[in-house]
């Protein structure tokens, strides 16, 4: 079994979900009392989001990198980042370790393409749905991808840094975002794309009759069946 070596903290109660579901989707694959080989490096995320507010991604990236190589050097064989938006720096973080990182949205393309999803509906942080480093990954697989309006979109982007990072799961707020992925959903997504590993703590395939895909869900069971396959 490989070991899967994880970047979390980012906010630490999504980093939660990566922890059971690769472990549950092990369990469920190899039986018995098998369990993942994991490291995990949990960052303070009020320094990254410093970062992010300033725009000063470059010291984010470097102290993502850092983490990226210490789990590197304990032994990970692969690295996720167990957030969306951090994998703006991706690119950086990759430059500096000799392990794949297991990139989110590759994964959640894969999805999208076994469902045959050609267009879908993107939430997120505001960098995710405003800027090219994640969108252009499901473009480039021949997805289109619609964002909320400029107001929902801080709609979104507040109830994530406000409320979900903080731990807080509010019905309003619920109530807020299916209705913003309805409007999508009459605009002509077929799916949507929870592209926020909080966002999966709010909403859930029961509220709505819009396919949901919960990037912190597909991104860990890809690594736990990546860490098994021979």
């Amino acid at each position: 079994m490989k070991t899967i070596g994880l970047i979390g903290g980012m906010s630490w109660e999504s980093t939660v979900t990566y922890y059971r579901r690769i472990n549950e989707t092990v369990k469920e694959r190899l039986g018995g009392l098998h369990s993942a080989k994991c490291l995990m490096y949990s960052v303070d995320f009020a320094e990254i989001e410093a970062c992010q507010a300033s725009g000063d991604w470059e010291k984010s990236g470097e102290i993502l990198a850092e983490a990226a190589r210490s789990l590197e050097r304990a032994g990970a064989d692969f690295i996720l980042i167990c957030t969306n938006t951090m994998h703006k720096v991706a690119p950086q973080i990759q430059s500096r370790i000799s392990v794949p990182i297991l990139h989110i949205a590759d994964a959640t393309a894969d999805e999208l393409t076994q469902n045959k999803i050609s267009r879908v509906a993107l939430l997120g942080t505001k960098y995710t749905m405003t800027q090219d480093f994640y969108k252009s990954k499901l473009l480039n697989r021949g997805i289109g991808v619609l964002i909320p309006e400029e107001r929902d979109i801080e709609t979104v982007n507040s109830v994530i840094y406000d409320e979900l990072c903080l731990g807080i799961v509010s019905d309003r707020s619920r109530t807020e975002l299916l209705r913003i992925l309805k409007e999508l959903s009459q605009k002509g997504a077929q799916g949507a794309v929870l592209g926020c590993t909080e966002l999966g703590l709010l909403i859930k395939q029961a509220d709505t009759s819009v396919p949901l895909f919960d990037t912190a869900e597909i991104h860990a069971v890809k690594a736990a069946v990546l860490a098994i396959e021979l």
